[in-house]
Formats: C-alpha cells, sequence, structure tokens
C-alpha cells in the first residue's frame, strides 16, 4: 500500500481514527510520519511503559517497595532492579515471586483487569456462551465482595441468578 502523502513509498504506518462514530484511516510512509510530526516507534521499552503508566519515572523503593527489591526469583535469579534496566522478565515464574510488585502495575495497564478474558467464539452454542458469561460474573462478583462494593455485589447476583435459572430451563 502506498503512502496517502507522498505516493511514493511504502506506508508503514496505519493510523485509525473514530470521531463521533465515523471511522477513517490513513496509511503513510515513515519519512512524511517524520514531516507531519508524528511518532513511529515500533516497541516501547518496559521502562517507559512503566513510566507512563505511573506518570512519574519512580524510584524503585518508590515502584516496588523497600522489601521486595531483595527478592530474588529461585528459578533464573531475577530480580525487580533488573526489569527496570532490561524491561523483560527472567522467567514465567518471576510473575508469581514479584507477584504483589506486578499486580498494581498490571491492573493499571489493562484497565483494572488482572485475568486473560478471551473472546467466545460465534458458533458456541448459546447455552455454554450464557454458562461463561455467568462465570465471569461470579469472577466480579468475588472482586466487587473483596472490594467491599456490596451494591455491586447485589446487583451481580441478581444478574447470575437470571442468567443461572435460564440455563436451567432449557436443555
Amino acid at each position: 500500500m502506498q503512502c496517502q502523502i507522498c505516493n511514493k513509498r511504502t506506508a508503514t504506518i496505519h493510523l485509525t481514527e473514530i470521531s463521533d462514530g465515523v471511522r477513517s484511516e490513513m496509511h503513510i510512509c515513515e519519512h512524511c510520519a517524520a514531516e507531519q510530526g508524528i511518532a513511529s516507534q515500533s516497541q516501547i521499552s518496559m521502562n517507559e511503559l512503566l513510566s507512563s503508566l505511573l506518570a512519574v519515572q519512580p524510584t524503585d523503593d518508590e515502584l516496588f517497595g523497600p522489601s521486595e527489591q531483595d527478592k530474588v526469583c529461585p528459578n533464573c535469579g531475577f530480580t525487580l532492579g533488573q526489569l527496570r534496566k532490561e524491561g523483560a522478565l527472567g522467567c514465567p515464574c518471576d510473575y508469581e515471586v514479584f507477584e504483589k510488585s506486578l499486580l498494581p502495575l498490571i491492573e493499571k495497564a489493562h484497565d483494572g483487569k488482572t485475568a486473560h478474558c478471551g473472546k467466545v467464539p460465534s458458533k458456541t452454542p448459546k447455552k455454554t456462551r450464557k454458562q461463561l458469561e455467568s462465570l465471569n460474573l461470579r469472577r466480579q462478583l468475588e472482586v466487587a465482595i473483596q472490594k467491599e462494593n456490596y451494591e455491586l455485589a447485589a446487583q451481580l447476583r441478581d444478574k447470575i441468578s437470571q442468567l443461572d435459572t435460564g440455563i436451567e430451563d432449557r436443555p
């Protein structure tokens, strides 16, 4: 696809804007993007991601707490100080070892969600979809109870009850 500005080079940057429900797309090359003041960055480092999530450049103690700085993964020897320097964790075990420190960052990055919420295939039977929705509502209910948001918990409980009744009524 050619750049929509110069019509010479290959478009490598694809911008999508939705304004008042109308979607518009623009495909431009890196050269024209630079001229237009549009920054292109293929990857963002963990350091930059953490900084943007927290809006300021915190110290390791502010970010992870002083006691967390001394923790070392028994599997790979990784420390939280290395996360700031390298921008990546050492192994899958690090998520469990540093869970207390990483959970707030993950929640902030994913709008409060800490568990993968995958898509349901369109051909999934209606009963299975309702069961999945019920399971999701139960998870939300647990979180609402933990946060002592009892009004939301009551609403979720009622939705679960209605959904479960509908599931049981149909074979």
